[in-house]
């Protein structure tokens, strides 16, 4: 199973775009609220109801944790730092976009490894930070903004169910 985590004042359009395109994809994804709260506010008044509290979900099975941008204060939540720094120790994939990253540069998690994240983050990323668009390193994938979800969202396609899958998602989104 691969989770999004959702913090009120999320970025909208990296956080659909991503669940959209994985499901498309037939991958199982599911959205955790971090609010105590099913219905989680966007940075655009955009309400999303989360699929579960992340206190209420057993992550036993995680495949990949995903952090859509806008909640800079995903960092706060003691149950998500400690998932994070877990699945990172087992060096299971992690994904984040826009400022997302920084919370994994406060955490240590990429320490060795290259990223991206949105202008005006870099200074959360240290020696990590490299620009680009969307960065793999290791187990980690960052993507720079909003303008990169669906970049972002194949990159996790390809990464999770292969080329052949991302390029018949991509090929059946176009119009």
């Amino acid at each position: 199973m691969n989770y999004l985590f959702l913090d009120n004042g999320f970025e909208e359009i990296e956080a659909i775009t991503t669940i959209d395109l994985l499901r498309r994809a037939q991958i199982e994804v599911t959205t955790v609220s971090v609010t105590g709260r099913q219905m989680v506010m966007g940075a655009h008044n955009i309400a999303v109801a989360a699929d579960g509290l992340i206190e209420n979900i057993d992550f036993s099975d995680a495949q990949m944790l995903i952090l859509p941008g806008g909640a800079t204060k995903l960092d706060q939540c003691a149950a998500l730092t400690e998932l994070l720094i877990e699945h990172n120790n087992q060096n299971k994939l992690i994904a984040a976009i826009c400022a997302a990253p920084s919370v994994l540069g406060k955490l240590g998690i990429l320490e060795n490894k290259q990223a991206t994240c949105y202008p005006g983050f870099e200074e959360y990323l240290g020696e990590s930070y490299v620009g680009g668009l969307v960065v793999e390193s290791k187990n980690i994938i960052t993507a720079k903004g909003p303008g990169l979800s669906s970049d972002f969202a194949f990159c996790l396609i390809e990464k999770l169910a292969g080329t052949e899958m991302a390029d018949q998602v991509y090929d059946t989104a176009q119009y």
